[in-house]
C-alpha cells in the first residue's frame, strides 16, 4: 500500500518527524564534538540501518547494539565498527559472535572470567579477535565489577588468545562514578596496561560529560527520538521529541472513559506518575490503563473530552520499547510522508 500524507495511514502507527529527528542527530554530534568525544549511537532505539547511517554520516563513530541478532542485522547491512555493551554468554551465542567478528570490529564488555573464557573459547575456535571492555559496577548497580577485579580481568584479556583489551565501560556515566573511575585507571596505569576506550553512556550520559574528562566516548540511544521519560528527568524538552504514535478515539460515552485504539501493544505498559503516554493534543488528559488494544484516557479536566473518530498523538514513556512493538516507521515533513522504515532488527532480543 502506497502512503502519501499521514491521513493515509491506519492507526495506531509510529510517526517520526523528520525535522525533529535530524535536529536531534546535530545537537548530539555538536555536543560530543566540544567535548572532544566520540559519539557511539545505540541502535536499539530504532533498530533501523538507514538512520544509523545518517548517524556516522553526522560524524558518530560507529554503532552500540545490544545483542548479538541486532548487531548480525547491522553487520549484515555494512556496519563495521560494531560494540555490544553486554555480557554474552552460552556457546550458541559465543559462535555467533565470532563469526560476527569475522565480518566487523567487534568489541563486547563483561565483568567476569566465565563471560570472557566463553567468547575465547569461540573466537579461537573460528580464529577471529575480539575486543574487549571491562565494565565498572556504577551507581545503577546493573551489571559490572570493582576496581581491583578489573585489573584482573584485564590481565587475563591481555593474556588471553583472539582478545583483545580495549578499556573500561560505565553505564550510567553519572559524575559520581568518577572516584571509582579514576582507581581503576591508576591500577591499570601501574600495572602496565594501556588504556584505549572509556566508554560511557545512558540518556542523561551527555548533560555531565564534562565532569568526566577521561570519557573518550558516549554510548546513547534515545536522544535520536527523546520520549516522556526523557523529558521528565530534564534533558530535554517535548518539543524535541521527535516519536509519536497516532490513535484513534473509539469510545467517548463519558468524559472519564475515553477509549483510543492503542494499549500495550502499541504503547508498550511503563508509566510516569501512573501515566502510560503523554497525549500532545489534551496535555491535562490522563492515559491511566492499557490492555492490549485498548488505553483508558481521563478527560474529566480537559476544557472538552475528544470525540469519537478523533485523532490523537500519544509521546509514548519509552520510545525504545515502542520501536520494537512495530513493523515499521513512518518519517514526516510535515504531513508528507517522506519515507516508511521497516523496523530491521524487530525482535531481534537474543
Amino acid at each position: 500500500m502506497s502512503f502519501k500524507t499521514v491521513h493515509d495511514l491506519e492507526t495506531p502507527s509510529v510517526l517520526i518527524d523528520l525535522d525533529r529527528m535530524e535536529r536531534n542527530i546535530a545537537v548530539m554530534q555538536a555536543r560530543c564534538n566540544e567535548l572532544g568525544i566520540q559519539f557511539r549511537p545505540h541502535i536499539k532505539t530504532h533498530k533501523i540501518p538507514d538512520i544509523a547511517r545518517r548517524q556516522i554520516e553526522a560524524g558518530a563513530v560507529g554503532i552500540a547494539c545490544q545483542k548479538v541478532s541486532e548487531a548480525e542485522v547491522f553487520a549484515a547491512a555494512g556496519f563495521k565498527d560494531i560494540q555490544i555493551p553486554y555480557n554474552i554468554l552460552g556457546r550458541r551465542k559465543t559462535r555467533r559472535l565470532a563469526a560476527l567478528a569475522q565480518q566487523a570490529d567487534v568489541t563486547v564488555t563483561v565483568d567476569s572470567k566465565p563471560v570472557i573464557d566463553g567468547i575465547a573459547e569461540a573466537a579461537q575456535e573460528v580464529g577471529s579477535t575480539i575486543s574487549m571492555m571491562v565494565e565498572l559496577v556504577s551507581l545503577g548497580e546493573r551489571t559490572g565489577t570493582t576496581p581491583a577485579a578489573a585489573l584482573t580481568l584485564a590481565r587475563h584479556i591481555t593474556a588471553t588468545d583472539n582478545l583483545r583489551f580495549a578499556g573500561l565501560m560505565i553505564y550510567p556515566s553519572d559524575a559520581a562514578i568518577r572516584p571509582r573511575l579514576l582507581e581503576t585507571l591508576e591500577l591499570l596505569k601501574s600495572a602496565g596496561i594501556a588504556i584505549e576506550t572509556v566508554s560511557g553512556g545512558g540518556s542523561g550520559a551527555i548533560r555531565d560529560a564534562h565532569l568526566l574528562p577521561e570519557l573518550t566516548e558516549l554510548r546513547v540511544g534515545t536522544c535520536i527520538f527523546w520520549d516522556w521519560n526523557c523529558v521528565a528527568a530534564d534533558y530535554t524538552g517535548f518539543d524535541n521529541c521527535a516519536m509519536q504514535v497516532r490513535a484513534t478515539v473509539v469510545s467517548a460515552n463519558e468524559p472519564s472513559r475515553v477509549i483510543l485504539d492503542s494499549g500495550s501493544k502499541a504503547i508498550h505498559s511503563e508509566t510516569i506518575d501512573g501515566q502510560f503516554g503523554y497525549i500532545v493534543e489534551y496535555p491535562n488528559a490522563r492515559l491511566h490503563k492499557v490492555n492490549e488494544e485498548h488505553g483508558y484516557v481521563d478527560c474529566s479536566v480537559c476544557p472538552r473530552p475528544p470525540l469519537v473518530g478523533e485523532i490523537v498523538h500519544i509521546i509514548p514513556v519509552h520510545t525504545c520499547v515502542v520501536t520494537n512493538l512495530h513493523n515499521q516507521l513512518y518519517g514526516l515533513r510535515g504531513d508528507e510522508i517522506e519515507i516508511v522504515w521497516d523496523v530491521a532488527a524487530r525482535g531481534m532480543v537474543w
